[in-house]
């Protein structure tokens, strides 16, 4: 049985490994340069930078899916605020897997690629905590969660929500 919503879920999978890869593929480069471990070792982190994508592909898709409901109690530029994150997070994640497949190119070119893929990867996780900023933002501060609950199902959303301070927030 899957979980209702699935993007919540699924989101936490793309951040997990946006900090573990950079990490991983710096401590791949130094044990392959040391020679503890041969050159195709780097086919693993090609591999993770490619579950990387492929999970945010996913949590993407989940979202989009999801968004017609978070409508009914979250203002649209928030969400799309946290949409514009998630596609930088996207083209990013791409270009990362691009230079770790580069990366296992042999010679001096495959070790260009190699440090490439570190500081690509470096950028997808600054992105990666922006996405998972304004998705906390969504459910913690705006109220997103409310779409799921059993209220929100049988009642209209509010026109206006308080907020921190006692100030009314629109919609």
């Amino acid at each position: 049985m899957l979980p209702d919503p699935l993007h919540p879920a699924l989101v936490h999978l793309p951040l997990a490994l946006a900090v573990l890869t950079p990490a991983l593929a710096l401590l791949a480069m130094l044990v392959m340069r040391l020679g503890f471990l041969p050159a195709h070792t780097w086919g693993a982190i090609v591999l993770l930078q490619a579950l990387m994508l492929g999970s945010a592909w996913a949590a993407q898709e989940t979202g989009e899916a999801e968004e017609e409901r978070a409508l009914r109690v979250v203002a649209e530029r928030h969400i799309e605020d946290h949409e514009e994150a998630a596609e930088w997070f996207l083209g990013l994640a791409a270009a990362a897997l691009l230079l770790s497949a580069a990366g296992c190119l042999g010679g001096r070119w495959g070790g260009v690629a190699r440090y490439a893929t570190l500081a690509a990867g470096v950028a997808v996780l600054a992105s990666g905590l922006a996405v998972g900023h304004s998705g906390g933002e969504l459910v913690y501060r705006h109220g997103a969660a409310a779409a799921y609950t059993e209220s929100a199902n049988h009642a209209e959303a509010p026109t206006t929500r308080p907020v921190a301070g006692g100030r009314a927030e629109g919609r």
